[in-house]
C-alpha cells in the first residue's frame, strides 16, 4: 500500500485509491482476512475465476475506505469486523437486487473427539500402496505399513484442520495441507 492507494488490484496490480469504488469476489474466502482480494474492474474478477472452483459467485461492488478510516481501521483491528455505517450498501454488478452482508463472528468447532476403534481405522488403500511400492521398486510392503501411513495422513489432517480453523474457515482448502518434500 503505498500513501496514495489504499490497496492493489489483486489481478492487474492497479492501485485503488481511497475512496475509490472497487469490486470483490462474494465468495467468504476471498473477501476476509489477510488473504482478501481486490479487484479495479469486474474484468479483473472475472480473470481469478479461472484460478478458483466456486459453485456460486459474482462481483460485488464496494467503496473503499478514506485515507482517515483506513487508518483508524489499521489501528484498530477489532473494529474491523463491525461494519461502518457511513460505507453505503453492497450491490451485486449486473443484478437488480441489492444484496446484503451478514458480518457474523467466526464460529470455533471443537474437535471430534475419536474413539479407539476410529484412531485404528486404516486410511490408505492397501492394494493401491502395495501396487505402487511393487511397480516403484519390485519389493514387497508389509501390513504394518498402512497403518503407519494412516498416522501421518491423520496427523497431516490435524495441522490442516488447525490452519483451516485459524483463518476462521469452516472448510479445509489445498492450501492448508503442508506441501510434500522430495527429495
Amino acid at each position: 500500500m503505498s500513501a496514495d492507494s489504499w490497496k492493489v488490484c489483486s489481478a492487474c496490480r492497479t492501485p485503488i485509491g481511497f475512496g475509490q469504488t472497487y469490486t470483490a469476489c462474494s465468495v467468504s474466502t476471498c473477501a476476509r482476512g489477510r488473504n482478501a482480494l481486490f479487484f479495479c474492474s469486474v474484468a479483473c474478477w472475472d480473470v481469478h475465476l479461472g484460478s478458483v472452483r466456486h459453485r456460486e459467485s459474482w462481483a460485488v461492488e464496494v467503496v473503499a475506505p478514506s485515507r482517515e478510516e483506513a487508518a483508524r481501521l489499521e489501528r484498530d483491528e477489532p473494529a474491523a469486523s463491525a461494519p461502518s455505517p457511513s460505507s453505503p450498501p453492497l450491490r451485486a454488478v449486473g443484478t437488480a437486487t441489492p444484496t446484503t452482508t451478514v458480518n457474523a463472528p467466526p464460529v470455533a468447532h471443537a474437535p471430534v473427539a475419536l474413539g479407539v476403534a476410529d484412531q485404528d481405522e486404516i486410511l490408505i488403500v492397501v492394494s493401491k500402496l502395495k501396487k505402487y511400492v511393487r511397480e516403484r521398486s519390485g519389493m514387497n510392503t508389509s501390513d504394518a505399513v498402512a497403518k503407519l501411513l494412516s498416522d501421518h495422513v491423520r496427523s497431516i489432517c490435524d495441522d490442516a484442520i488447525r490452519t483451516a480453523g485459524a483463518d476462521g474457515r469452516r472448510t479445509v482448502l489445498d492450501r492448508d495441507v503442508p506441501r510434500v518434500r522430495r527429495p
